[in-house]
């Protein structure tokens, strides 16, 4: 009997018809429909995403023991790790609280074969931070930038280099930042050019941004 109940259906072939890997996105799931998709997924490469410790730690322990787990990300992932690549993809975070999406975005990106470097706590309170490390962003092909509160290194890192810069904002905030909304409303409101944005805390979405971006131009 399969496993491959009417509550999910494994899309196998998503990595080759879009260029993006599928993720199984776990909040929300019961730890059994967890343990029944990695089960049903034995034997190939998987990703999960918003794989909290409390989920991970409530799932069964065979499907514990098969999982490379990363707290901070809030990843898994099923099947091992792959080569990577040096294709030119960074990762920059605004402020350590940022990590947990940049660190998605650079386990996405790892599960589909490319390295990608995370370059951390340079946000715009402190520009020397950003301007030190300015020439090693100033060569990567494509940029993820992720920040919370009032997300204005969006437009301060994409008025300093040509690569494209995908937006993050992140819920790192209170008062009107709380929630990501005051960086959401700032990334979609720069007026710098190359600025693409997608969801708050969306740290899976950027990556597959970025694939997309760098087959476009291979």
């Amino acid at each position: 009997m399969s496993l491959e109940t009417p509550e999910f259906q494994i899309d196998r072939d998503r990595a080759r018809r879009t260029g993006v890997p599928e993720a199984i996105f776990c909040e929300a799931k019961t730890p059994a429909q967890i343990d029944a998709i990695v089960a049903a997924c034995s034997g190939r490469r998987l990703l999960l995403t918003r794989l909290t410790d409390a989920a991970h730690t409530a799932l069964a322990p065979e499907t514990r023991s098969v999982l490379d787990h990363d707290p901070l990300s809030r990843t898994a992932v099923l099947g091992g790790s792959v080569a990577l690549a040096d294709s030119g993809i960074g990762i920059v975070a605004a402020g350590t609280s940022d990590l947990p999406v940049a660190r998605e975005a650079a386990r996405t990106l790892a599960f589909a074969g490319h390295r990608a470097r995370i370059v951390a706590d340079v946000g715009v309170a402190g520009l020397w931070r950003l301007i030190d490390r300015l020439e090693e962003l100033r060569a990567c092909r494509v940029l993820i930038a992720v920040a919370g509160m009032e997300g204005a290194l969006f437009s301060v890192l994409a008025g300093l280099v040509e690569a494209p810069v995908i937006a993050v904002p992140a819920s790192v905030g209170y008062g009107v930042a709380a929630g990501g909304k005051a960086a959401l409303f700032a990334a979609l409101a720069s007026c710098a050019p190359g600025v693409v944005v997608v969801n708050i805390d969306n740290g899976f979405g950027a990556a597959g941004a970025a694939l997309k971006m760098l087959r476009a131009v291979c």
